[in-house]
């Protein structure tokens, strides 16, 4: 591929789809990798980045202090670890210093921009753009892409263009306030690609309020390390620990929304899920029994409740004794063995009687999208349609919580910017 193309101020070099994180990185690492490329960049928002706004609490939770494929799920982890080497977190950090955005590290490896102001991340990105010499078109959205003798036509609410490549850095359908509808599945799909059904990702959980131990209507606003095991046909699949937030529709924060898309993947496979949260994360029945007996021994006439309130909130220990019909003022020496060995499972392994997730509206990312098999990882390019490449969360990539989702996008960004610079998108000319 080369700058030499007809003239017209709608024909260019490469046409990209969507001005979010992935979009406006690859745009910049195109153009200054070939400034000579005729590069627009199409938002049919009116205001481009909406979703880094609102991100990490509108502070824009950058990247993670270490990211590896471990971090996110897809059925190919070797083309995940691929891309994430292209941009290494050092190198993004790097990046961002370049646009005047210094980062610093918050508990869990999250790394935030240090004025707190996602603002500034998107303002950056922007000046960028701009100052490369993108044509960025808000308020253009595209209604299709077809390729034909070896260009692409795009169509937009505002006219017809014409490309030798079209980049699909589209999103999926997580947080549609801020444009994503998953139009890009279609027009993927309309270019010969296949689709992983999606479902949310990273979205609160709903829970039942008539189940017999549900517990968080009284428990709205209190948080606590826990660790949830989600149980699929009967096995543990997937077992994750971090802070989780009760609220008034169920339960929330980090560990709640990273397991959400397992419960939501295996809902949508048909198979039986359930979800159980230990209260005590790192113990085990044997040791919660022996700490339990010495305490008895040491401390007869202590209330069960004053007991239990030295490893959980006082409510949660309150609320537990509620469902399990234990008076919270019964002295320890008078808890029967029973008792204590009920007490000591349902703080194991309490249910969740999860129903559902919040869904897209409350969702951070998107589970499922174009399998990572149709695209070269060197390129990003679809191994389906010459001239056309798949960026950031179009893909059937998901982060866990904490800033991996956003690393995808810069690194699937590079890698594909390069590669269009390098006139290596497939199908070139």
């Amino acid at each position: 591929m080369t700058g030499g193309q007809p003239s017209g101020a709608d024909v260019f070099d490469v046409v990209i789809v969507g001005a979010g994180a992935a979009g406006l990185a690859t745009a910049i690492f195109t153009r200054r990798g070939n400034p000579d490329l005729r590069v627009t960049l199409l938002e049919g928002a009116r205001q481009p980045g909406a979703k880094i706004l609102v991100s990490g609490g509108s502070r824009c939770n950058v990247t993670n202090a270490v990211v590896a494929e471990a971090d996110f799920n897809s059925g190919r982890p070797s083309v995940v670890r691929r891309v994430l080497r292209a941009l290494p977190v050092d190198d993004t950090v790097k990046f961002f210093a370049g646009l005047g955005v210094s980062l610093h590290e918050e508990p869990n490896g999250k790394l935030f921009p240090d004025t707190n102001r996602s603002r500034d991340v998107l303002n950056a990105l922007l000046a960028e753009v701009s100052r490369l010499g993108v044509d960025l078109r808000a308020g253009t959205r595209v209604t299709s892409i077809v390729r034909d003798a070896g260009m692409f036509r795009v169509t937009t609410s505002t006219g017809v263009l014409t490309a030798q490549a079209v980049v699909l850095a589209t999103g999926g359908l997580s947080l549609p306030k801020t444009g994503s509808d998953g139009w890009g599945y279609t027009a993927a799909t309309a270019l010969g690609h296949s689709i992983v059904p999606t479902t949310p990702a990273l979205a609160p959980l709903l829970i039942d309020s008539t189940a017999d131990r549900s517990i968080h209507g009284r428990l709205s606003g209190v948080s606590m390390p826990v660790r949830l095991d989600v149980r699929v046909d009967g096995s543990v699949s997937t077992r994750l620990a971090g802070a989780m937030l009760w609220t008034h529709f169920g339960v929330s924060g980090p560990v709640a929304m990273d397991a959400s898309r397992h419960w939501l993947r295996a809902r949508l496979e048909g198979r039986d899920v359930t979800v159980t949260a230990s209260l005590c994360p790192g113990e085990t029945f044997e040791s919660l029994e022996r700490d339990w007996v010495e305490a008895v021994r040491d401390r007869p006439r202590a209330t069960v409740l004053s007991t239990l309130s030295s490893r959980l909130p006082a409510s949660v220990a309150s609320a537990l004794f509620a469902r399990l019909g234990i008076a919270d003022d019964l002295a320890l020496a008078r808890l029967t063995r029973e008792d204590r060995r009920r007490l000591i499972h349902a703080l194991l392994a309490w249910p969740l009687a999860v129903v559902d997730s919040r869904g897209y509206n409350y969702a951070e990312a998107t589970a499922g999208g174009v399998p990572l098999d149709e695209i070269d990882p060197s390129t990003m390019a679809s191994r389906r349609c010459p001239g056309l490449s798949l960026v950031g969360e179009i893909l059937d990539v998901d982060g866990r919580i904490g800033g991996f989702n956003f690393q995808w996008a810069w690194s699937s960004a590079r890698v594909a910017g390069q590669a269009l610079a390098r006139g290596r998108s497939a199908g070139a000319s």
